[in-house]
């Protein structure tokens, strides 16, 4: 088994388990290559193992069997991993080192068994789908997709802006508000939920469109299916207003054409045999706690 380690960036606050990482992937007798940014970033900090190779972007997917992508960070990390993944079908695993951790949902304290777990094969893998951007004129470049969801939101203390939705060509709604969300069944536990939207379950099948401070306040969050087409269009007393996919963002105006489907791939989650959708909601959102003592 070869395992792509992949980060953002590395903080001295998280040596210890970073260092851990490597040192199980080394005594479960993994291969290990090292996303190259990241291993710039600790190849003089870490004692890394003999034998870690460079792995310099998604081409390379092609010429190098990598079996699993192994993401050290918070969820920001995790969809930034999808960038490098995009279509290639490697499944991911997120050890958290950030906070909250849906996506990244293996805790500090659990590496040497994960990594056991990981390399025993005593896993399942998910997919979980995402939102395709069609636009035009075209923004994103080849990366017009994203795992949890895209949002359009006025610019800095702007007015509000208005929104036409439409659903599959027939007219929806018209939103006045601050902007929108449509989130995937995997984006419903991040920016739509602190707007009020539901937790929808990976498997669903759905979109959600939230609003983010409506002022017509008869509007509430949708549920849909997500083999339709959302398109919109978005008018303000501002030229440009944000459009963002995951943690990446472009500046649009009224005269772009845009519109959301289900994306063609699927990201890949690793689900280790003592792990579930439920435990980690549970954990997260403290289901079921007793606080009052």
């Amino acid at each position: 088994m070869r395992v792509l380690v992949f980060g953002k960036q590395f903080k001295e606050k998280d040596h210890l388990q970073a260092q851990e990482v490597f040192d199980a992937l080394q005594s479960e007798g993994i291969e290990i290559s090292v996303f190259e940014p990241y291993l710039h970033d600790i190849e003089h900090r870490l004692k890394l193992p003999a034998g870690c190779e460079a792995f310099y972007g998604y081409e390379q997917f092609s010429t190098q069997t990598i079996d699993v992508v192994m993401v050290l960070g918070g969820d920001g990390t995790m969809l930034a991993a999808t960038t490098l993944v995009r279509g290639s079908g490697v499944p991911m695993l997120g050890i958290n080192l950030g906070r909250l951790g849906f996506l990244a949902s293996i805790e500090k304290c659990h590496i040497r068994q994960s990594v056991h777990l990981l390399a025993k094969g005593q896993y399942t893998i998910q997919d979980r789908s995402m939102i395709y951007l069609e636009s035009h004129p075209h923004i994103f470049g080849d990366l017009p997709f994203a795992l949890n969801d895209c949002t359009l939101l006025k610019r800095d203390t702007s007015s509000m802006i208005t929104i036409h939705a439409f659903l599959n060509g027939d007219f929806l709604t018209t939103y006045w508000a601050d902007g929108i969300i449509i989130a995937t069944p995997t984006g419903s536990t991040g920016y739509s939920l602190s707007c009020g939207g539901p937790i929808i379950f990976p498997n669903s099948g759905n979109f959600i469109i939230t609003p983010v401070a409506p002022h017509n306040l008869n509007l509430r969050p949708l549920v849909l299916s997500d083999e339709s087409v959302i398109s919109f269009e978005i008018e303000g007393r501002s030229d440009n207003f944000i459009c963002s996919l995951d943690s990446r963002f472009e500046l649009v105006g009224n005269h772009h054409q845009l519109a959301v489907r289900k994306n063609d791939f699927t990201t890949r989650l690793i689900q280790l045999q003592d792990t579930s959708f439920l435990n980690t909601i549970r954990a997260k959102l403290g289901w079921g706690e007793d606080v009052r003592n």
